[in-house]
């Protein structure tokens, strides 16, 4: 069975809005699934997927900083 939160649970778990998870399903970042009485859950591992992507995200930023500051000495 696969594992999931509801959107409330998820924008909580994110630390984000309600609305900003609606918003990253629409764009197809977070994937959700329907349950049987209609209501959205959000898939928990399209969220640790996202969360992953964020992680890099960053890494790869202040590594490009931190190679523009190393490389900026004067001889």
């Amino acid at each position: 069975m696969l594992r999931s939160l509801l959107v409330d649970q998820a924008a909580q778990l994110l630390g984000v809005s309600r609305r900003t998870v609606y918003y990253r399903i629409r764009e197809g970042r977070l994937q959700t699934i329907r349950t049987r009485c209609g209501s959205q859950r959000v898939l928990l591992e399209s969220i640790e997927a996202l969360l992953r992507k964020e992680v890099e995200r960053r890494a790869a930023l202040s590594g490009s900083r931190g190679a523009t500051l190393s490389g900026s000495g004067r001889a």
